[in-house]
């Protein structure tokens, strides 16, 4: 059983990992979308292309293999939901995949040219699951809830 939940647990990590930088990068190239598409109108089937491999071939799989692996943990039963901290993780990484659904709707929107946020506000949003990250790592390894 041990050495079942370290490799669960590694899986996890690594699908984590996969996942925040697709869900790092991807707000990030609709900046250059956004802010390009007037300047550099030859760019944009470029950065549709990169958008949507980013989010079908890296973001998607690593998210539901996170899931997968994440509940695998907690079928282990290696979770006590009496404690404050795994509602909090599991509060965050719906958030997270909240937002991951926003950055697959919102590409949509650029590709249909109906998008209607500026690369100022795809600036701030990108912030969104830097502070997501922050809480989810501090609740899982400080504990303080």
């Amino acid at each position: 059983m041990a050495d079942l939940y370290l490799w669960l647990k590694a899986g996890h990590v690594i699908s984590v990992i996969a996942w925040m930088a697709g869900i790092f990068y991807l707000p990030r190239l609709f900046v250059y979308h956004a802010e390009q598409s007037a300047l550099v109108p030859d760019m944009i089937p470029v950065l549709e292309v990169m958008e949507r491999r980013l989010l079908r071939a890296i973001m998607l799989p690593a998210m539901i293999a996170a899931w997968t692996f994440g509940l695998s943990l907690i079928a282990l039963g290696v979770v006590d939901w009496n404690e404050g901290w795994p509602w909090v993780k599991a509060a965050s990484v719906l958030a997270m995949t909240a937002f991951h659904i926003w950055c697959a709707s919102e590409r949509k929107r650029l590709v249909a040219g109906t998008a209607k946020l500026d690369g100022r506000r795809y600036r701030m949003m990108n912030e969104v699951p830097t502070v997501l990250m922050v809480v989810i790592v501090i609740s899982v390894i400080a504990r303080p809830f």
